[in-house]
């Protein structure tokens, strides 16, 4: 399965799902949709996943365009996103993010599903910055955060849309560990190797049992996050 912007490779039961659109990886509906039918794939494979991105970046989250012209395609673009963090989590194998730099927004909160995060050092910052850019920060964002951050960072990510360079990412729980760039995939690779060699039915039950309440949280806050962005659309063509 190869696509221009997200590409599934399948060696040795490790899928590498990589999104690169040429610029920063906006997710647009388009590259949502390839995204579903990449995890699909890896499922169908019984494979362990590697998601990365391009060069110096992972994701600058929804695709600002869409989103800005609003209407049932910006909907579907919120929905196709929020739901895919459900998707993640609940992946039946382990799901290993290799970020290669900046991540934003709806990238964050992607990332953020995996069980395991890998960062890139540079000078490279990560934000969920609904908050800065006259957002309400959606119910899915805010779970998706609070599965991951320690309490300090969760408050400062969501009330003050705080950027953290990659030390401030790893000691708030956006990573796991970093790498300098040249390692980020042959570490990834090495985890999944590693990964393989669990026991699938244990990792499955046991990931199910301690995600059960936040992806049902997610389920349940998708359709009133639409509502929110509907109104949140409403409010700003009135100008008030």
């Amino acid at each position: 399965m190869t696509d221009e912007r997200v590409q599934y490779a399948l060696r040795d039961g490790v899928a590498t799902i990589r999104i690169d659109d040429g610029k920063r990886n906006a997710l647009s509906p388009e590259i949502l949709r390839g995204l579903y039918r990449a995890f699909d794939r890896a499922a169908a494979d019984g494979a362990t996943v590697i998601l990365t991105g391009r060069e110096e970046v992972f994701s600058a989250g929804f695709d600002l365009k869409v989103m800005n012209r609003g209407g049932a395609k910006a909907l579907n673009m919120l929905r196709l996103g929020y739901a895919f963090t459900a998707r993640v989590m609940a992946y039946p194998h382990p799901v290993i993010v290799a970020c290669n730099g900046h991540c934003f927004a709806m990238g964050v909160f992607l990332m953020l599903s995996a069980d395991y995060v890998i960062g890139t050092r540079g000078d490279f910052m990560i934000s969920a910055n609904e908050v800065a850019i006259g957002m309400t920060m959606p119910r899915v964002a805010a779970a998706t955060l609070r599965h991951r951050l320690t309490p300090a960072a969760y408050q400062r990510a969501v009330t003050l849309s705080e950027h953290f360079d990659v030390d401030a990412a790893l000691h708030a729980g956006l990573f796991d560990e970093t790498v300098d760039p040249a390692d980020l995939m042959p570490r990834a690779e090495a985890h999944a190797a590693r990964f393989r060699e669990l026991d699938p039915w244990a990792h499955r039950r046991s990931k199910r049992r301690i995600r059960r309440a936040t992806i049902r949280s997610i389920r349940f806050a998708l359709p009133l996050d639409l509502v929110d962005a509907v109104l949140t659309g409403m409010r700003r063509s009135r100008g008030s």
